[in-house]
C-alpha cells in the first residue's frame, strides 16, 4: 500500500491584538504610579535589617510591552555570593483586550503567568484588585 503525501496548508491567522490609545495609556500610567507611591511602595519597601543576607524590595515600578502592562519589583541582593547586585521581577501583569478594558494575571511561583480576572476589567477595577488581592503581592 502507498503512503499518503502529506500537504502543508496555511490556517487562519491570529487576529491581531488592538492597539492601546495614547490616552489609555496615560490613565492607566497615572493610576498604577499612584498606587505604587501610596499604597505599594509604603507596604513593600522596607529599609533593610542590619546584617540582612537576603533579598528584599527596594522599588517597585511598571513598565510597557507591546499590549501588556507590568508591575515590577526590583530586589537586592546583599550575599556576598549573590550573581548581581539587583534583580527585577514582575508580579501583575495588565493586557489590553480593546474598549478600554484589560484582562489581569499574577506571576506564579513556577514562572508562569495565571488569570485571575480574564473576564475585561476597567483600569480602576483593576487598580482595586491589584491593592486588595494577596496574588498580586510583589
Amino acid at each position: 500500500m502507498a503512503k499518503q503525501r502529506r500537504v502543508w496548508m496555511t490556517g487562519p491567522g491570529k487576529s491581531p491584538k488592538p492597539p492601546v490609545p495614547d490616552s489609555v495609556k496615560a490613565e492607566l500610567e497615572a493610576k498604577a504610579t499612584d498606587l505604587i507611591e501610596n499604597v505599594l511602595k509604603p507596604k513593600h519597601v522596607l529599609p533593610p535589617r542590619v546584617g540582612e543576607q537576603f533579598n528584599y524590595i527596594t522599588d517597585i515600578g511598571t513598565k510597557w510591552y507591546r499590549n501588556y502592562f507590568y508591575f515590577i519589583s526590583t530586589y537586592a541582593c546583599p550575599a556576598p555570593n549573590a550573581l548581581s547586585p539587583t534583580f527585577e521581577a514582575k508580579f501583575a501583569r495588565l493586557e489590553y483586550r480593546g474598549a478600554g478594558k484589560f484582562a489581569l494575571s499574577f506571576m506564579r511561583h513556577t514562572g508562569e503567568w495565571t488569570g485571575m480576572y480574564d473576564a475585561p476589567l476597567s483600569i480602576h477595577e483593576c487598580m482595586k484588585a491589584i491593592r486588595a488581592d494577596d496574588w498580586f503581592v510583589p
